[in-house]
């Protein structure tokens, strides 16, 4: 690390400890999310962390940096206003896969597209850990809970596939069994320049008797260990399919593209300077016409 920049992993800690059930996945996401920081050097002021609602939607509680908990599925919405804001900001988004992929659905789909520079972070559990264990939308077919007494009948969202044939330039996932693999996958989905995104395999251990650590542990491998090229679309698809189709789960960096503009590189304002947060209150007759000409 340079001089100037002297922070540890404790110094992202807000002092307030998770309240999280002993045991769950959020922890080592927790512990990787503010080592990525850390390596990567980000000051504290610079970050902003955005959640929705859920166990994992706690985390901005717990991390000694800017945070915002919004309404349930909306955090990748408020996180694209904060960015567009202020584009110098590293803005996270962390919540679970009920928030972002039942709710907040739309949102996620619509931020892959645009390519928002935003890093979306899911903590996928297969169930809503919060409110007592009922399906979600990752939820596999015949798994009972609490909304599915007979076993779930639904199919479960591909989210994987989702994100990588709707835009998003990063796309991978992370086991929180495995704290050192999870913080490298975050740390370079940070440093990537567009939307980011990392499904974690994280087991909810109270209402979560199928997809355990256990479970995990004898089916991930890492496809940094591989010959998987991340900038391969259709090889990356076809791995994003093997939770469906194969016993083994592959995790690390499924896609990544560094070529394709990002929706603030695109956006009029930013392109002449123009940064809303750092904007006076009054605009002069100049900068408005700056701003409106491209409407006439």
């Amino acid at each position: 690390m340079s001089k100037e920049f002297n922070l540890t992993i404790k110094d992202y800690e807000s002092g307030f400890f998770p309240t999280w059930c002993p045991g769950c996945g959020n922890f080592s996401q927790w512990r990787a999310i503010r080592q990525a920081l850390v390596e990567l050097e980000i000051p504290k002021e610079e970050v902003v962390l955005v959640s929705g609602i859920g166990c994992s939607s706690h985390m901005p509680n717990f991390l000694d940096v800017y945070g915002l908990q919004t309404v349930h599925g909306r955090g990748i919405p408020a996180a694209t206003g904060i960015r567009l804001a202020n584009p110098e900001l590293t803005v996270l988004v962390y919540a679970g896969d009920g928030d972002i992929y039942g709710i907040g659905g739309n949102h996620f789909l619509h931020a892959c597209r645009r390519n928002v520079d935003i890093i979306t972070i899911v903590s996928n559990n297969f169930v809503y850990g919060l409110t007592t264990g009922q399906a979600s939308a990752t939820t596999p077919v015949g798994t009972y809970t609490r909304t599915t007494p007979r076993g779930s009948i639904e199919n479960p969202l591909n989210p994987l596939t989702i994100a990588i044939s709707a835009g998003a330039t990063f796309v991978a996932r992370g086991f929180s069994g495995d704290l050192k693999h999870l913080a490298q996958v975050l740390k370079e989905a940070i440093d990537h320049r567009g939307f980011a995104y990392v499904d974690v395999f994280s087991p909810c251990i109270t209402f979560n008797k199928n997809q355990t650590f256990d479970y995990f542990r004898e089916r991930v491998y890492k496809l940094d260990e591989t010959e998987h090229d991340k900038e391969d679309y259709f090889g990356a698809l076809d791995l994003s399919n093997q939770r469906f189709v194969k016993d083994k789960l592959p995790i690390g960096i499924f896609y990544q593209i560094e070529h394709k503009t990002t929706y603030e590189e695109r956006d009029f304002s930013l392109n002449q300077g123009i940064i809303p947060a750092h904007a006076p209150l009054d605009l002069t007759e100049e900068q408005i016409e700056t701003i409106t000409e491209e409407f006439y």
